[in-house]
């Protein structure tokens, strides 16, 4: 990964050539959208009354562009992972059961599954309706982002969009709000389930044998942790 990051479309063929790409540095040199991006790029002051952070700004884009999956997958950070390798990362991830069965066996909190339900009932949610229809409001339930990024490890959400709020100019500020929705939502069904037909074991290893060859400086502990 010696490439420069200096355009959106430079992210996009970095997530198609390496499959998996996490947004920020993780102990892995150079496996990083963040170790690639010139500074100007990173954060480049106040545009306009707005702080102007211009990688940040494309993740919403390059969702929506498609052939990617993008959420706090890599040890509780954010980062993409491309089309191709999705179905073998969830296979890996959910142990090639489906959401209700884990919940039954005892591996899935209630609390996950109230948010899961939620999200999967309203197609997509975005996070303050996703919190008020959850009861995370003040008084309420706690431990919000604890449970949703337990549900991006797990590959039973992910991100759809970033959305801003708008002043009364018409103007965004602010922070990105993330658009919370499951996989079979984004893409099928079909599609994410489609690698349970072999044994997660056999998953993890196609996915450990396809990053080991790109990073041949990483180690195994390391691979394995960004696997999960």
């Amino acid at each position: 990964m010696g490439e420069s990051i200096r355009s959106m479309a430079d992210v996009k063929r970095l997530i198609e050539a390496f499959g998996f790409l996490p947004f920020f540095a993780n102990g892995i040199a150079g496996f990083s959208i963040e170790e690639h991006t010139p500074a100007e790029l990173w954060y480049n002051g106040t545009v306009d009354g707005k702080d102007d952070w211009p990688v940040w700004d494309w993740k919403g884009p390059l969702i929506a562009s498609g052939g990617c999956m993008y959420g706090k997958l890599f040890q509780k950070k954010a980062g993409f992972v491309s089309e191709k390798w999705i179905p073998d990362l969830v296979n890996v991830r959910r142990a090639g059961t489906d959401f209700q069965e884990r919940y039954e066996e005892g591996l899935v909190y209630y609390k996950d599954k109230a948010v899961y339900e939620t999200v999967r009932m309203y197609g997509s949610l975005l996070t303050p309706h996703l919190k008020y229809r959850c009861g995370y409001q003040k008084g309420g339930s706690t431990g919000f982002e604890t449970v949703v990024t337990r549900l991006q490890m797990q590959t039973d959400l992910c991100i759809a969009d970033f959305c801003y709020r708008v002043d009364k100019t018409g103007k965004e500020y602010g922070w990105g709000i993330a658009r919370y929705i499951t996989p079979e939502a984004q893409f099928s069904d079909a599609f994410v389930r489609s690698a349970f037909d072999r044994p997660p074991e056999e998953s993890r290893e196609r996915i450990y044998s396809h990053l080991s060859a790109l990073l041949p400086h990483a180690t195994e502990k390391q691979l394995l942790n960004i696997i999960g």
